[in-house]
C-alpha cells in the first residue's frame, strides 16, 4: 500500500542518520475513524492510518509524518497521501514557560492541482504550564487556494491530567485564508485520552464554523457532505 511504503521510507531515512543515540528517536503509528486537520476532514469522513518519526537533540528536532487522504483526488488531483516534514527548536524562557519555533512543509506527491496543494508554514508557540498558544503563517499558497500566501492559523489549546493516565485537551483554532475569506473559519475540539504504557486511546469531539459558499458547504466532499461538520473521532496510537 502506497501510504505504508511512504511511512516506512521516512522511518528508514531517519533511522539511518549516523551517530544518533536510540534515545533520541521516537516513532508513532495510529488508526483513526477520521483524519481531521484544523477541524476539516482530510479523508472524506472515513478512517485514516498514520505514522511518523521524530529525532531530537539539545532542543533541536526533526520529524516526518504521513497519512492517507482523499481530498486531493476529490479536488480532481492525483495524490492519496500527505507527508509532513518539519524541524525546529524548543527551549525554556522561564519556569513553566516554554517556546517552540519551526518550519513545516506539507507535501502531496504529484498532486497535479493548480495552484499546488503543497504548503509551507513557519510557526511559533508559547506554553504556560498546561496552556499553549501557537501561530502558523503560510509562506506559500495555502493548500491549493489561489493567492493565499500569508494565511494564518491561531491555535489555543490546553492539556489537563484528570486521573492516572487520563487527560482532556480542549482546543480552539482560527484559520484565516488570505484573499479567500469565505473559506476562513473557527474550529473547536475536546479530546479525552487514556495512555496504556504507550498505547493511547482517544475520543475527540470536533466542530467548525465553516460557512456555505455558492449554495454548498465551503469544505465539501464530492457528494456535497460537509467535511467540517460536528463529529466524534475515535483513535488508537502507539508511541515507541
Amino acid at each position: 500500500m502506497k501510504k505504508l511504503l511512504v511511512v516506512t521510507s521516512a522511518l528508514v531515512a531517519l533511522s539511518s542518520i549516523p551517530s544518533v543515540a536510540l534515545a533520541d528517536l521516537a516513532f508513532n503509528v495510529g488508526a483513526f475513524t477520521d483524519y481531521r486537520y484544523r477541524g476539516i476532514s482530510q479523508t472524506r469522513l472515513k478512517p485514516a492510518l498514520q505514522g511518523g518519526a521524530d529525532f531530537s537533540t539539545g532542543g533541536f528536532y526533526l520529524g516526518a509524518w504521513a497519512s492517507n487522504i482523499k481530498w486531493i483526488k476529490d479536488a480532481k488531483g492525483d495524490s492519496d497521501v500527505e507527508i509532513d516534514v518539519y524541524g525546529g527548536y524548543k527551549g525554556e524562557l522561564a519556569q513553566n514557560v516554554n517556546y517552540d519555533i519551526g518550519l513545516l512543509t506539507y507535501i502531496y506527491p504529484s498532486n497535479k492541482l493548480n495552484p499546488s496543494a503543497n504548503t509551507t508554514e513557519i510557526y511559533g508557540a508559547l506554553t504556560f504550564g498546561a496552556f499553549t498558544a501557537k501561530y502558523s503563517h503560510s509562506t506559500t499558497n495555502l493548500f491549493g487556494f489561489a493567492n493565499s500566501k500569508g494565511s494564518g492559523y491561531l491555535d489555543l489549546s490546553a492539556s489537563f491530567e484528570i486521573a492516572d493516565g487520563w487527560s482532556v485537551a480542549p482546543h480552539i483554532g482560527v484559520q484565516s485564508v488570505h484573499r479567500n475569506s469565505a473559506y476562513s473559519y473557527t474550529d473547536y475540539s475536546a479530546t479525552l485520552s487514556k495512555d496504556f504504557s504507550g498505547v493511547v486511546f482517544s475520543a475527540a469531539l470536533v466542530a467548525t464554523s465553516t460557512d456555505k459558499v455558492g449554495g454548498g458547504h465551503a469544505y465539501a466532499g464530492p457528494s456535497g457532505k460537509n467535511l467540517g461538520r460536528t463529529g466524534l473521532v475515535l483513535g488508537v496510537k502507539y508511541n515507541f
